[in-house]
C-alpha cells in the first residue's frame, strides 16, 4: 500500500477544518537525519489560536526502523527486535468552545520484517470523542457513523472495536467515584490494532474508518461551536484537558511507540492540549452539568440502544 491514501486524507481533513475556522494550517515538512535510528519523512500540519480550534494537529508520517519498540510487540513477542516500516495519519483537535468535544483519530499500517521469516503486515486505527459537556445527540451520532463505516466488513466489527476502544482509552490510575471504576477518557468510539483478518482487503476497513472521521465530527462542531460559555465552563474544560494529557503521556501506545522508536518528538506531542490545569481533589457540584459528565457520559454504555 502506497502513501497516497494517507497524504490525501491529511489534505482533505486540513482543508475542511481550515474552512470552518477561517485560519490556515501551518505545514511543517520534515525528514529524519540519516544518522538517526529512525528513518523517514512526514508532514505535521498545525492550526493554533483559531476562532473554532484552539489547537488542531494532523500529522502524516512514513518511517522505518531497525528494531520494533516494546510498545509494538507486547502482544507479538515473536516480532521483538524486528525491523519495521510504519505509515499513517494521526490527529487530535482541541476546540476553543468547551461545548465542542475534543476528538482523536488515527489510521496506520505497519510491516514487521523478522529475520528469515515472511513479512508481517497489519493495520490499526480508530477514533474517539472526549466531551466536556456531554450531549446524547452527539454521542449517538458519533457512534452511529462509526458503526455505519464498519458495517460492510461484518456485523461483528463495530461491537468488537467499540469494546476495544472502551477498554483502551481508560485512565487506570484514576477512579470514577460515581461507579468506582477506572475513569474513561471520554465516550469512546472504535479502536483496532494488529488487524489483518481480511487479508489483502484489510486496508479497506482502515480506509473506511479514516473516511468516516469528517462525517462523524463536523456535525457536532457545527451544532456546538457557537454555544455561549463563561469562565466556569472554560475552567472545567482545562481541568478535563489535564486528564487527556495524563492518558496520552502515561498510557497511549502511539505516544510510547513514537518516543521509544526515536520519532520526532514535536510531532508526537502535537496531541497535547495548548492549555490544561490540575486541581487537588476536585469534585463537581452535585447535580451540576459538570457532574453529569461523570454520571451520565463517562460510564461505558451502548449509545445506540433503542
Amino acid at each position: 500500500m502506497s502513501s497516497n491514501y494517507f497524504i490525501q486524507l491529511q489534505q482533505r481533513i486540513t482543508d475542511t477544518l481550515s474552512a470552518i475556522d477561517g485560519k490556515p494550517f501551518f505545514r511543517d515538512e520534515w525528514k529524519k537525519d540519516a544518522r538517526e535510528p529512525l528513518q523517514g519523512f512526514g508532514t505535521t500540519c498545525i492550526l493554533e489560536g483559531g476562532d473554532v480550534f484552539e489547537r488542531a494537529g494532523v500529522g502524516f508520517s512514513s518511517v522505518s526502523g531497525k528494531k520494533l519498540p516494546p510498545s509494538a510487540t507486547q502482544h507479538r513477542p515473536e516480532l521483538q527486535g524486528a525491523p519495521f516500516d510504519a505509515m499513517g495519519v494521526s490527529l487530535v483537535i482541541h476546540p476553543r468552545n468547551p461545548h465542542v468535544p475534543t476528538v482523536h483519530m488515527n489510521v496506520r499500517m505497519l510491516t514487521a520484517k523478522p529475520a528469515g521469516k515472511p513479512h508481517v503486515h497489519w493495520f490499526g486505527g480508530g477514533m474517539d470523542l472526549t466531551p466536556y459537556y456531554g450531549q446524547r445527540e452527539d454521542a449517538v451520532h458519533f457512534h452511529q457513523t462509526c458503526k455505519d463505516a464498519l458495517e460492510p466488513f461484518g456485523d461483528d466489527k463495530y461491537p468488537r472495536f467499540k469494546k476495544w476502544c472502551d477498554e483502551y482509552f481508560v485512565l487506570k490510575h484514576r477512579i470514577n467515584e460515581a461507579n468506582n471504576t477506572p475513569e474513561q477518557r471520554g465516550i469512546g468510539g472504535v479502536f483496532f490494532d494488529d488487524f489483518s483478518e481480511l487479508g489483502a482487503d484489510s486496508h479497506l476497513l482502515m480506509q473506511a474508518v479514516g473516511d468516516a472521521f469528517l462525517p462523524a465530527y463536523l456535525p457536532i462542531v457545527s451544532r456546538r461551536k457557537d454555544v455561549s460559555y463563561g469562565e466556569r465552563e472554560r475552567a472545567f474544560q482545562l481541568y478535563r484537558r489535564g486528564r487527556y494529557a495524563e492518558f496520552n503521556l502515561v498510557w497511549d501506545r502511539g505516544t510510547h511507540f513514537g518516543l521509544q522508536s526515536g520519532g520526532r518528538t514535536e510531532s508526537i506531542l502535537m496531541s497535547m492540549p495548548p492549555l490544561a490545569s490540575w486541581a487537588y481533589q476536585y469534585k463537581p457540584e452535585a447535580d451540576s452539568p459538570e457532574a453529569a459528565l461523570y454520571t451520565e457520559f463517562l460510564p461505558i454504555q451502548d449509545w445506540l440502544a433503542i
